[in-house]
């Protein structure tokens, strides 16, 4: 029955319906219903038979609000009732016993008086307090867990469901999360409804989400490739890669680099999306333009929530990107970024500013998000003062201080933060928690490294993963 994400439509006379609901199928929504109490009949039958096209084509549920006959001159697989609507019995009459009907509840009586009439599933909310209903009576979580244990119906919750609390409705039970705002007002409806379906991997027995990471390989076992698959499989998720140079390195620096052509990294990417898919996607060392430029238009086609390390210098001070990619990171990738994770010197390259404190770090931040970037972590490993991380993520800064930890065994320690946060967004954590954690596992990881070689160690990814799961 229903499952996953449920948009519900929002109209908007200045807004294109059909467009936002193509693009948020593509993100992962499993159910459309359409509301819309303000266009005229004929108006809401054209776009109605518009819409169950778009979701058949797509495999997607598609109901519409209130109406029965409209949903039956539409097409629609049912129809979603409010408590003044027409009951489930004359709906059922007039769709037949194939159609899909739901029902609005707000009390644990309602909902199982809704399953008595035959009721499909059941609408629970409001969640949270919502802006799309002024009626709306909020009844929280609390409600939804009293509800979960009264009927053995689908429930789908609503009701000012954002990515900050989505986590909260699913482990209380939720079998759908309806949404309308958190995906018709976002700029890139996609990747807002990726973002909120990566919530449901959180049912998943590991390996839970897949991360795909695109990055070059270390033969040390310290960073890119090798330190990518080592993070996503000890927390939990499934990994996957697309080679884009291999390196000759240990922990004393890189002696040589031999890169992929730009067709095989591309192809690489292809055959494991299209077959397997991504949850997230992970970038590390992408070399030269092409790459850059080859990354950026699988993450625009897939629609995938991209983590962006920009690693442009080995620690041992070996480029790791040619020059002119630089621009293409900045024009073309950055605009792709879910988040983008670079550490001082390598945001002071993309935005041409001095980055030495946390005023200039803010500010930074705050440049790299008007390049495009989603969000935008950044990384104060290199302050002369208290190692502290900056999380710009939509308008709100949180601020991340850890104990600065000396050691020169921190091989790998961007690319392992990195990929811990892409694998906890794949897990279905929000980005708040994501970073949270990954924050603990990267500095375990640094405090515990096991001392190998004579110069920039590895760190230990299992001892990290321990401590956080």
């Amino acid at each position: 029955m229903l499952h996953g994400l449920y948009l519900i439509t929002d109209h908007n006379p200045t807004g294109d319906p059909l467009a936002t609901v193509r693009a948020a199928v593509r993100g992962g929504v499993k159910t459309v219903q359409y509301r819309d109490k303000i266009s005229p009949p004929a108006r809401q039958r054209e776009l109605a038979k518009q819409l169950a096209a778009i979701c058949h084509a797509a495999g997607v549920v598609f109901l519409v609000n209130d109406s029965p006959q409209l949903a039956l001159n539409s097409g629609a697989d049912g129809v979603h009732l409010g408590q003044g609507d027409d009951s489930v019995a004359a709906a059922r009459a007039l769709l037949g016993s194939d159609k899909i009907i739901g029902v609005s509840t707000r009390t644990a009586e309602q909902a199982r008086q809704a399953q008595a009439d035959g009721a499909d599933y059941i609408g629970l909310g409001a969640m949270f307090a919502t802006g799309s209903k002024n009626d709306a009576v909020c009844v929280g979580v609390e409600r939804l867990i009293e509800v979960r244990a009264a009927v053995k119906l689908p429930i789908v919750a609503i009701g000012g469901i954002n990515r900050t609390n989505i986590a909260q409705v699913v482990d209380a039970g939720a079998d759908a999360v309806a949404v309308i705002s958190a995906v018709t007002a976002d700029s890139d409806p996609a990747l807002a409804a990726r973002e909120l379906t990566l919530a449901f991997n959180r049912l998943l027995a590991p390996p839970a989400g897949r991360v795909l990471t695109v990055a070059g390989s270390d033969s040390g076992g310290g960073a890119g490739i090798q330190a990518d698959l080592k993070t996503i499989t000890l927390l939990g998720a499934y990994g996957m890669s697309a080679i884009t140079a291999l390196t000759a390195q240990n922990t004393r620096g890189v002696s040589g680099i031999h890169p992929c052509p730009t067709d095989f990294v591309a192809r690489q990417m292809e055959d494991v999306l299209s077959d397997i898919g991504a949850d997230v996607l992970k970038t590390g060392m992408l070399f030269s333009a092409e790459i850059v430029a080859a990354v950026a238009d699988a993450i625009q086609r897939y629609a995938l929530p991209a983590v962006i390390d920009p690693v442009m210098i080995a620690k041992g001070g070996a480029p790791l990107l040619k020059p002119d990619a630089v621009a293409v990171l900045r024009e073309q990738l950055i605009p792709r970024a879910y988040l983008l994770t670079p550490n001082l010197p390598e945001a002071e390259a993309l935005v041409g500013f001095p980055v030495r404190n946390e005023a200039d770090m803010e500010k930074a931040a705050r440049h790299l998000k008007n390049l495009g970037a989603r969000n935008v972590l950044l990384k104060g490993g290199h302050l002369e003062t208290t190692a502290v991380d900056l999380l710009l993520a939509g308008h709100e800064l949180h601020r991340f201080p850890s104990e600065r930890l000396t050691t020169r065994h921190t091989h790998g320690t961007g690319c392992s933060y990195a990929a811990a946060i892409a694998t906890l967004l794949a897990r279905g954590e929000s980005l708040l928690q994501a970073v949270t954690l990954a924050k603990q596992f990267i500095h375990e990881a640094i405090r515990t490294a096991p001392g190998l070689g004579a110069g920039h160690g590895p760190i230990n990814h299992w001892q990290g993963a321990k401590h956080i799961l």
